[in-house]
């Protein structure tokens, strides 16, 4: 009398091949066909030689290791070594200590991590630090020392034009890049100027008040 566990298992005396081993053999034929069709591809991309990258024009080849690089920030220069791969952003805030320059969504989508890069504001986190090397770096810590912005920063406070504050330095360097062209903007102007920060507390009332209002008085060009 055979009893349950008297029962042959799979590929042990029932004639099968059995499910583990044709698993094995599966998986192994799955590898190798994996790698005969991906070994070409490598080959070609690992031939790619030094000269081919050389040839293209417009492109400065820094190579694969960290680089020793002097930025102009804030009317300084810093020598800092770094990898070609890192952003300006990281530079400034892990690097520099300067973290005024917010990292929040890394996509360039919220503006909280503007600078003026020569008077224009970008978003540092789309920018690599290498590339920042033969240009004029100013951050929000470098707008609050800098007397020519002092109205811009008093209309700020005046108007309120912060709630949790996480985002004012964004839209400060942004508002600061409006200041330096010197003219006067109506407020629905300035709001269509201020599209790239967004604000999570909703404060875009007060803020373009205040930037109205500073540009009003007078830019600083």
């Amino acid at each position: 009398m055979n009893r349950p566990h008297d029962k042959p298992s799979p590929g042990q005396g029932d004639g099968s091949r059995g499910w583990a081993t044709t698993r094995r053999q599966f998986l192994r034929g799955l590898g190798l066909a994996g790698a005969v069709s991906v070994l070409p591809r490598s080959s070609t991309i690992m031939s790619v030689s030094a000269d081919t990258v050389q040839r293209t024009d417009g492109l400065e080849e820094w190579g694969r290791d960290a680089q020793s690089l002097t930025l102009n920030v804030n009317g300084r220069a810093h020598t800092v070594k770094v990898q070609p791969r890192a952003t300006l952003l990281e530079v400034l805030r892990y690097d520099l200590g300067l973290t005024g320059t917010k990292s929040i969504c890394e996509h360039g989508a919220c503006g909280g991590c503007s600078v003026l890069w020569d008077g224009r504001a970008v978003q540092a986190c789309l920018c690599l630090a290498i590339e920042a090397h033969d240009h004029e770096i100013i951050t929000v810590e470098g707008i609050a020392d800098d007397p020519r912005f002092v109205p811009l920063i008093e209309s700020f406070c005046a108007h309120d034009a912060a709630q949790c504050g996480f985002c004012s330095a964004g839209f400060v360097v942004r508002a600061a890049e409006l200041f330096l062209r010197g003219r006067s903007l109506a407020r629905d102007e300035v709001r269509r100027e201020l599209c790239g920060n967004l604000c999570r507390c909703g404060a875009y009332t007060k803020i373009a008040e205040a930037v109205t209002a500073a540009l009003a008085r007078g830019g600083a060009a």
